[in-house]
């Protein structure tokens, strides 16, 4: 699969929009060190809920985002690693 070939029904967290829900399926920071890590100690759990509460005034950064029970802000830079499945609309 090309790196910017999403999975089929998947969506880039960096790619997401204020409302956006869904259910986490992968987590992959693309250093794959401190970052992957500190993402998982967030929250940023396959089988975690998330919402896009809110994005910055500046080229849509940061990002607030609610995972299961608490609230993280994180660059799109960041997200970008995140995959999540959206809930129907």
């Amino acid at each position: 699969m090309a790196e910017d070939t999403p999975p089929v029904g998947l969506v880039r967290l960096a790619a997401a929009d204020i409302g956006d829900k869904g259910v986490i399926t992968q987590v992959r920071a693309e250093d794959a060190g401190d970052l992957e890590r500190r993402l998982l100690e967030f929250g940023f759990v396959e089988g975690a809920c998330l919402e896009v509460l809110h994005e910055g005034a500046l080229a849509r950064d940061p990002l607030a985002v609610r995972v299961d029970d608490m609230r993280v802000a994180l660059r799109r830079r960041d997200a970008a690693g995140i995959w999540f499945r959206k809930d129907p609309a």
